[in-house]
């Protein structure tokens, strides 16, 4: 495993918040879709993942509960 640490200001982890939050959105409706083959899905879910736990070093978990996926996009 290789980790890396980072150093950014206020303004820079506002917009970081931002792009997490607007990709785990889109993910989300295209998540929903259910013409979107099951190879490509499961690509998305891992992404989603990863894209969760990245949104959740950022956030409080009350802002973070918004975007747990729940069943009916399994």
């Amino acid at each position: 495993m290789f980790m890396m640490g980072f150093l950014f200001s206020a303004r820079e982890c506002r917009e970081i918040e931002y792009l997490l939050r607007r990709e785990l959105e889109e993910t989300l409706l295209d998540l929903g879709d259910y013409r979107i083959d099951e190879m490509v899905r499961k690509a998305m879910e891992d992404r989603y993942q990863v894209l969760f736990k990245m949104y959740g070093r950022f956030v409080t978990p009350k802002e973070l509960s918004r975007y747990i996926r729940n069943k009916k996009y399994r």
